[in-house]
């Protein structure tokens, strides 16, 4: 049995296929998923399971560079903004308008993970990342200026 956590195949399938840069959306039960997406459907009963609890366990296999919300969640879901704060607190966030996550972001993803959570502006989207302190981490190697603040951070210098 692996070591981790993460128990669904598919989705520790998806995660181990993920480059550097590609992107994930973990979203709530209702997102339009296109038709011909790489969708995993984790959803079982309105908020089983909630995004709280999906983007934990992605967070504990899944090194996020990045991460991007609805620029509304801010005013309009706070709570849920404070959560994937906490979650993903190495990363860099970015919001962007709803709306674009609906549509340009969707067609873009490498893989949606459908979430069972009723969770208004709940789509997250997560950009693959490396890790840095193990990728610079060879003797010689000039850590460049876009990923020291990384590495730091990784390394708990925040």
């Amino acid at each position: 049995m692996k070591r981790s956590n993460l128990l669904n195949a598919e989705l520790s399938h998806a995660i181990a296929s993920m480059g550097h840069g590609d992107l994930m959306i973990v979203c709530d039960a209702g997102f339009p998923i296109p038709a011909d997406a790489w969708r995993i459907d984790l959803a079982l009963i309105p908020d089983v399971p909630d995004l709280e609890t999906v983007l934990t366990a992605i967070a504990g296999d899944f090194i996020a560079e990045r991460v991007s919300y609805a620029a509304e969640m801010a005013e309009n879901n706070a709570p849920l903004l404070a959560k994937v704060q906490r979650i993903f607190a190495d990363s860099n966030f970015e919001p962007i308008p709803h709306t674009q996550i609906l549509s340009e972001m969707a067609a873009k993803a490498k893989v949606i993970v459908r979430t069972g959570a009723f969770d208004p502006w709940g789509n997250i989207l997560l950009y693959s990342g490396v890790d840095a302190p193990v990728w610079f981490s060879k003797p010689g190697l000039k850590v460049p200026e876009v990923y020291q603040k990384r590495v730091e951070q990784m390394k708990g210098g925040k």
